[in-house]
């Protein structure tokens, strides 16, 4: 048996530091530290993808954007350690993390948006972050609670592509998720990568919110047929023979490779587009997905 040597668990505020804890009762006072830094964030989503190269990010951004602009508190983690896009998607590139009395400062995008990212550390862009699991585990740590994000309507994870270290720690750091957005496109390799991620979510027990079908069809700039280049409809499918709620599909819209090129979340643009559209419903079906009242789903006071 371990040894408690911690006389006074309140008093003991940083067992990093403290002399008296042992490391049972450091790694026990770490744990209760994030779960108080968690217990401020009403929802937690994961937005994962079986495989890379669908617009997971993008789906991402613009969905944690779109409910910030509705006048929600929202917080967004880049856990794609190794390859870091959420900061050059939102403008903040460049801009560092600063540590406060009450941890490390998150960067806001604009007012009731902020976000945390491998790419805010300073690092040279073009440096491979080379890390085992052990280290990305610490990472994501960090990026739950070491970051003084204050009191969140939601936080938005989103993680790389595939069902490997990286969802597996946040679902352990956090111990209770909201649920999964799994991010698809219509065609067939993509979707049988996204029935394992939704495979994934119900193996460690996290509720499939809803799939996205991404880059479903789009309007021809010239004469404005709909042309369906990655056929259409494979997401839906996906979701009804799984057995998972259906988010909507976006189709591709050059608008929003110019938004994301240009650090401007596509949400955010004035002017009206079907892609634009796509998004609201989505962000409309994840709130009833996540069971809100139609007040609580209302733009706050």
């Amino acid at each position: 048996m371990v040894e408690n040597k911690c006389e006074d668990r309140k008093a003991c505020g940083n067992c990093e530091i403290s002399s008296n804890c042992s490391t049972v009762e450091r790694k026990d006072h770490e744990r209760k530290r994030l779960q108080e830094k968690l217990f401020h964030i009403k929802r937690k989503v994961m937005v994962m993808s079986g495989k890379g190269g669908v617009g997971k990010s993008t789906v991402a951004t613009n969905l944690a954007a779109s409910l910030a602009l509705r006048g929600y508190q929202v917080g967004i983690i880049d856990a794609d350690l190794h390859g870091p896009d959420v900061p050059r998607m939102l403008g903040i590139e460049g801009q560092r993390l600063i540590s406060s009395g009450n941890g490390v400062e998150p960067v806001e995008v604009f007012p009731g948006f902020k976000a945390v990212s491998m790419a805010l550390l300073g690092q040279e862009p073009d440096k491979a972050i080379v890390w085992r699991g052990p280290l990305k585990h610490s990472a994501i740590k960090q990026f739950l609670g070491g970051m003084n994000w204050g009191d969140l309507d939601f936080l938005f994870v989103d993680l790389p592509p595939g069902t490997g270290d990286e969802p597996l720690s946040v679902s352990q750091l956090m111990e209770e998720v909201d649920g999964t957005v799994i991010v698809t496109t219509p065609q067939d390799v993509a979707l049988l990568d996204a029935r394992k991620a939704v495979s994934f979510s119900k193996q460690i027990n996290i509720p499939v919110l809803g799939i996205v079908e991404n880059m479903s069809g789009m309007a021809c700039p010239h004469c404005g047929e709909k042309i369906d280049l990655f056929k259409i409809g494979g997401g839906e499918k996906a979701a009804k023979e799984l057995g998972v709620p259906f988010l909507g599909r976006i189709p591709i819209d050059p608008g929003v490779v110019l938004s994301c090129d240009a650090g401007e979340p596509f949400v955010s643009e004035p002017n009206p587009s079907v892609a634009k559209t796509a998004f609201a419903q989505v962000v409309q079906n994840l709130l009833e997905g996540l069971a809100w009242s139609e007040k609580e789903a209302a733009r706050p006071e």
